[in-house]
């Protein structure tokens, strides 16, 4: 059984789906009554979309993993021999996180180039594409939800930012890119504290980012889901 202490460890594993189904489970109750590990999830969504598009940004100075696990060729050599999982997953963690806040300085060793391209952001990811990128907009009359999907078009597939508001918890939740097919992939999952986001006395509303491998063209909708299946609104794009 995982302690509480350790479970405020594997936030960054639960973003990166390091964490095997039955500690996923157990960390997703956590997060519920966790603001402290829902603000840090919040912060480290959408970190696998970043990565596949580093990787893209500064080419061949780092490998590219063919199923998109490029955290896990990053921290190879590191995790060689490593044969406790949880040592494992903060090596990958760490590694990921490396890579978001170091950018192309940490491509530069990589390649051995003497040139380091530091990158400041004025704002998060999350909200610079909310800002910046194609919305779409719906509000479900019967739960109250409303949601704004921010789009922008990759190599590697679509960029997606969400605003969350109407919505009460404690809850997990997930954000479903519904595929003109019918295909389903999800594009990040968080969980909604117990004040909720945009209700009366708790303006704030959630803003969260990730991926999916489709292009945005290709997409007929987005739902946000809870864990049990319930959707609690539909944006069409």
């Amino acid at each position: 059984m995982t302690s509480p202490q350790e479970q405020h460890l594997d936030v960054g594993a639960y973003v990166l789906g390091l964490l095997e189904p039955e500690e996923m489970a157990q960390f997703a109750t956590h997060l519920a009554g966790c603001a402290r590990c829902t603000a840090e999830a919040d912060e480290l969504s959408g970190l696998e979309p970043l990565l596949a598009e580093y990787a893209e940004a500064v080419g061949p100075a780092v490998p590219t993993a063919d199923d998109g696990r490029l955290l896990e060729r990053l921290t190879a050599e590191v995790t060689a021999g490593r044969r406790a999982a949880r040592t494992r997953r903060l090596f990958l963690v760490a590694a990921a996180v490396a890579v978001l806040i170091g950018g192309p300085l940490l491509g530069a060793s990589l390649g051995g180039s003497e040139e380091a391209r530091p990158v400041a952001r004025s704002t998060s990811p999350a909200q610079e594409l909310m800002d910046h990128g194609v919305r779409h907009s719906a509000t479900d009359a019967s739960t109250g939800a409303v949601a704004t999907v921010a789009l922008e078009d990759r190599k590697w597939g679509t960029h997606v930012a969400l605003q969350l508001a109407g919505v009460r918890g404690p809850l997990s939740c997930s954000l479903i890119a519904v595929g003109r097919s019918g295909e389903q992939q999800t594009v990040t999952s968080w969980a909604v504290p117990p004040a909720g986001y945009g209700l009366p006395g708790q303006p704030d509303s959630l803003i969260t980012h990730g991926g999916v491998g489709l292009p945005s063209g290709q997409i007929d909708h987005f739902e946000v889901r809870t864990s049990d299946g319930t959707r609690l609104v539909a944006v069409p794009v």
